[in-house]
């Protein structure tokens, strides 16, 4: 029997997070874990991780991601949540050790290989970022759902958080943004063989500079570009730092094929529920066409780092980037003082 996976859901990969302002008003009644001095970071700034310290040399890393089929293929469906899971411990800069798989599938309906193949996946990316899937857990669930509980180790003095940034930051984009636009052609079948190779290869891509980005102190401040779209994660810096970011649209990593397609008129649902979300909190240049709006609150699937360093470490960072594979990498923007706002030209 041919199944299409993402036939058997409502959403795909990160476009299914909860609308950004809708997440705010659901965790605003929740306590703040101020009691706990050894919690290094918790919800407070909406970070990519919780962090916790054991001692002087060691914090561990925890975080949980999970989402329905981006892609049809089960193997690379797996591959792509698990990679997009890991993603967090990288962000923080930390290095992942063990992983535990989280599985909702409706067995009655997808056969029992296809969902061995997403397992298989999800195993081939923790083996090649050298660590176990060592257990988990797993439903009776009416669409499929895959990703995994990732946990990691950063030394205490070498967090990344979200909320550091300083003024005269330069930002670094790791990866190309698209990845929503791409997702939104497949699920059309509008997606040509070179845009799912494009597809593919960013998102099963691990962010492993994370950590040695750690270990640089011009390195201020990092997260991943996820769900809620390269304006929405950003905004995250910019409101935990107190800072305005200027970004230059034309200097922004694009994925080849999501430009095409997004001059076509592609997009997703949660882009636009992304804009409603933060909108007020961004100014757009008049020249910008809706398309190029559209990328800037694309969700993204295991996409590329933030970073925001000193800009005299700018081009060392993005040179290594390339020299790892980053192909895409590169500055696209400052970051100034201001009242935590971004502001695209």
């Amino acid at each position: 029997m041919s199944v299409r996976l993402t036939e058997l859901s409502h959403g795909g990969g990160c476009g299914c997070k909860i609308a950004p302002a809708v997440l705010r008003d659901m965790l605003s009644g929740i306590p703040l874990a101020q009691a706990f001095p050894d919690l290094l970071v918790g919800i407070e700034s909406g970070d990519d991780a919780a962090v916790y310290q054991l001692n002087e040399q060691q914090a561990i890393i925890a975080t949980t991601d999970f989402f329905m089929p981006i892609v049809d293929d089960a193997y690379d469906f797996g591959r792509i949540a698990a990679t997009n899971a890991l993603s967090d411990v990288y962000a923080m800069g930390g290095k992942p050790i063990l992983a535990l798989a989280i599985v909702g599938m409706p067995i009655n309906s997808l056969p029992l290989q296809t969902i061995q193949q997403i397992l298989a996946g999800g195993a081939a990316v923790c083996a090649q970022a050298g660590i176990p899937v060592a257990g988990g857990h797993s439903i009776d669930a009416p669409e499929p759902i895959y990703g995994l509980v990732a946990l990691g180790v950063v030394h205490p003095q070498q967090v990344k958080r979200n909320n550091q940034a300083r003024e005269g930051d330069v930002l670094i984009l790791a990866k190309g943004l698209g990845v929503g636009i791409l997702s939104a052609a497949l699920k059309k079948q509008k997606l040509d063989a070179d845009g799912y190779a494009e597809m593919l290869a960013s998102t099963t891509q691990l962010n492993t500079p994370g950590s040695w980005l750690a270990e640089m102190d011009a390195v201020h401040a990092m997260t991943d570009v996820t769900g809620f779209g390269l304006l929405g994660h950003l905004l995250g810096i910019c409101r935990g730092s107190q800072l305005t970011a200027q970004v230059t649209f034309d200097q922004l990593p694009l994925l080849p094929s999501a430009r095409q397609l997004a001059q076509q008129g592609f997009v997703t649902g949660a882009s636009k529920r992304n804009w409603q979300s933060y909108g007020h909190e961004v100014e757009l240049a008049p020249t910008l066409a809706e398309w190029q709006h559209n990328l800037l609150t694309d969700p993204q699937t295991s996409g590329g780092l933030l970073i925001a360093c000193s800009s005299d470490a700018a081009q060392g960072i993005v040179q290594r980037l390339h020299g790892e594979g980053y192909a895409h990498a590169a500055v696209m923007g400052q970051l100034r003082a201001g009242a935590g706002r971004v502001v695209v030209g």
